[in-house]
């Protein structure tokens, strides 16, 4: 069975399945888990469908670390 992208309790074990989107849950997830200034770019979306198996928290740290290493 896929997991409810729009309606679901994510966490950060939650695995990205093939039936993933880039819902408002999604946003509120990864906003509660990033702050305030998380937003989307393309990168992060094709990094999030590549087809490498990851969970939610592997997202977050991905977030995390695009955001550290970009210059200021």
């Amino acid at each position: 069975m896929k997991f409810d992208w729009h309606g679901g309790v994510i966490s950060r074990t939650t695995l990205v399945d093939s039936a993933y989107k880039n819902t408002q849950n999604v946003r509120r997830f990864l906003s509660h888990q990033c702050g305030p200034e998380f937003k989307f770019d393309r990168d992060l979306m094709a990094w999030i469908r590549n087809g490498v198996e990851k969970n939610m928290g592997d997202v977050v740290d991905e977030w995390t670390r695009r955001r550290t290493m970009a210059p200021d």
